[in-house]
């Protein structure tokens, strides 16, 4: 029995199943070693009863999340989960190899991440190759969650935004710079707050502006990232990720006049990561 989890900084998905009838999902807070300790991340899992209460069937674990880019980060994500699942081997990882065994399995293609960060690589069939570091919320990230909110905020204080979407953020969230500065400089995981306003724009995403704000971010996100690799027109380009998933229709314009070709665009990789797991432990059995 195996027990796939797919975290971002946002949200958690996980989901249980012995490859036959029995297949169960659960959601947790996302763990990100960046800014989650061993004991907050067994501490969260724990009070998920309905993980808990599989948690000795569990033979394999296979962990993908954002920030388990090195060793010494993703041994605090193993630490915890081996003290919860102590009958399982645990596989902790990046989330961009997640994202390339869901979308590209095990043929070549160009895989990125659109949900509260961003990402992208290179597979060939064999080794990813990144040829953009991803630099996070502060720096890069360019089209994620983050980058969408700092820039919508950015725009709110310096009066930069239509009237309307202006006056939509001062009623919906109450907005003042104190505030603001106080989610961002002060309280924790800022870029989740950040990320929070995709949720603003998608309900105002008939309005041009909004469309052209999210456009252009695709956009962005193409020239940085994905016009680097030098075989971009020849492969299948494919998106992991809520931003992804819920503007798609503006994500495949803006890689149609881009001309790159879109292959998978999924919110939630886990369920296709399920899928290539079960075939690797199918094989080798």
């Amino acid at each position: 029995m195996i027990l796939v989890a797919d975290s971002g900084s946002t949200k958690c998905d996980w989901i249980f199943t012995d490859g036959d009838q029995n297949t169960f999902t659960f959601h947790t807070m996302g763990f990100n070693p960046f800014f989650h300790s061993s004991e907050l991340i067994e501490s969260e899992i724990r009070n998920n009863t309905q993980l808990s209460a599989v948690a000795l069937k569990v033979e394999h674990v296979f962990f993908y999340g954002a920030g388990a880019s090195h060793p010494s980060r993703n041994e605090i994500v193993a630490i915890a989960l081996r003290k919860i699942f102590n009958k399982a081997s645990v596989m902790v990882d990046h989330d961009l190899l997640g994202a390339v065994r869901a979308t590209c399995g095990d043929e070549a293609g160009i895989s990125c991440i659109l949900g509260t960060g961003s990402n992208s690589c290179y597979f060939d069939g064999t080794d990813i190759h990144e040829v953009v570091p991803a630099l996070g919320y502060v720096l890069g990230d360019e089209a994620s969650g983050t980058f969408y909110g700092k820039e919508l905020l950015r725009m709110f204080l310096y009066h930069e935004l239509p009237d309307k979407i202006h006056q939509g953020l001062i009623e919906q969230f109450n907005l003042t710079k104190e505030g603001i500065f106080e989610a961002v400089y002060n309280k924790p995981n800022p870029n989740v707050y950040l990320a929070s306003f995709m949720r603003f724009l998608s309900d105002h995403r008939d309005d041009k502006w909004v469309r052209d704000f999210i456009y252009n971010g695709f956009s962005k996100f193409i020239n940085i990232h994905i016009w680097k690799y030098p075989n971009h027109k020849d492969v299948p380009v494919h998106f992991v990720g809520s931003v992804a998933f819920h503007f798609s229709d503006l994500l495949k314009e803006a890689c149609k006049i881009h001309r790159l070709n879109v292959g998978v665009i999924t919110r939630e990789p886990v369920i296709n990561l399920v899928e290539y797991h079960l075939k690797k432990i199918y094989i080798s059995a």
